[in-house]
């Protein structure tokens, strides 16, 4: 992100998701005042344990926020992207299923996700005082309302 950013013109400023709650409450808070800015969540371990928090803290600072599951959004966060998470868990049983048959773990091949979800929350982007462009709303795999 860090090197597209810059031929865009955009700075970027990571957060670590490992640091203490009140350090991403300062920096969340840094960076909704900062003006005209917006937080793009990665995916870890670390973020889907503290979702709740992130999705408050980004509400509360009215900081449109991208996460990257679908259930975040459901949880009131403004929108998603990300890999299908029910596709990957299909796709590890097929792994699961063909080293009970015999083949060596290592000599499968690392899989990137295949499958893509957007999802988008109305009420959330209405707080924000956002309008979602039709063309958006019509390639989302799933719109709350």
């Amino acid at each position: 992100m860090q090197a597209v950013s810059q031929s865009l013109g955009v700075d970027v400023s990571p957060i670590d998701s490992r640091r203490d709650p009140e350090e991403i409450e300062r920096a969340i808070r840094t960076l909704a005042h900062s003006g005209n800015a917006g937080l793009v969540v990665t995916p870890s371990g670390a973020v889907s344990v503290q979702r709740e928090m992130l999705v408050e803290l980004t509400s509360q600072n009215k900081l449109p926020t991208v996460y990257p599951f679908s259930y975040m959004v459901t949880g009131g966060g403004l929108m998603s992207l990300g890999p299908n998470l029910v596709d990957q868990c299909r796709r590890a049983a097929d792994y699961v299923d063909r080293i009970l048959k015999g083949e060596r773990p290592g000599e499968l091949p690392v899989q990137a996700p295949t499958k893509y979800e957007m999802a988008i929350n109305l009420k959330t982007a209405k707080a924000l005082g956002l309008a979602v462009p039709p063309g958006l709303l019509a390639i989302a795999d799933e719109v709350v309302e």
